[in-house]
């Protein structure tokens, strides 16, 4: 019996680079849209910034596209993911809790943060809602110019319209539940 041979996952840059194309949205046009500068979104789409949920789900919606797109192949190549993002010095990773919600307006995952580390790039900004939940560790969540630490089983809601970023202030991984909702 032959071994099934696992189709290579298709990085998530090059969907996004595939999609804005496809729909001839040019650089500047996604880079309105989204509040991104063209240099971060060329850096996404060559594969040099891995970008984080709400940056995906506005991408996605700028370019109108269902987010599940972007997200499918990664839940199945988890392992790979965190590995390849560690080799790439983004100390962040995540995983869709909520598949096959893709047309829904509420979406959940689990984030890793590599010890004393944030994710690299801009801060998120994307419309609707956000709670954060730390299942371990202790990570510092800017909203805007105020400061939230969070240790495990505490948690926080907020307006993720507001420029935001999370940062593991702890030794040790910091893991989390974060459940995104956008209208």
């Amino acid at each position: 019996m032959a071994a099934k041979k696992k189709a290579k996952e298709t990085p998530i840059g090059a969907k996004i680079k595939k999609a804005r194309t496809a729909k001839n949205i040019p650089l500047d046009s996604l880079a309105n849209e989204t509040g991104f500068s063209i240099e971060y979104i060329k850096e996404i789409e060559g594969g040099k910034e891995i970008p984080s949920v709400g940056t995906l789900l506005q991408i996605a919606k700028a370019l109108h596209i269902d987010s599940g797109f972007l997200f499918k192949e990664q839940e199945e190549n988890m392992e790979k993911r965190i590995d390849a993002s560690s080799k790439r010095t983004d100390n962040y990773a995540y995983s869709n809790l909520t598949p096959g919600t893709e047309n829904k307006h509420l979406k959940a995952f689990q984030v890793s943060i590599d010890p004393m580390q944030k994710h690299k790039g801009v801060g998120y900004c994307h419309e609707g809602e956000e709670f954060v939940y730390v299942l371990k560790g202790k990570v510092a969540v800017m909203v805007g110019d105020h400061k939230n630490i969070l240790k495990a089983s505490e948690s926080l809601h907020f307006n993720s319209g507001i420029k935001h970023q999370m940062t593991n202030i702890s030794k040790t991984k910091a893991e989390l539940i974060v459940v995104i909702y956008s209208p």
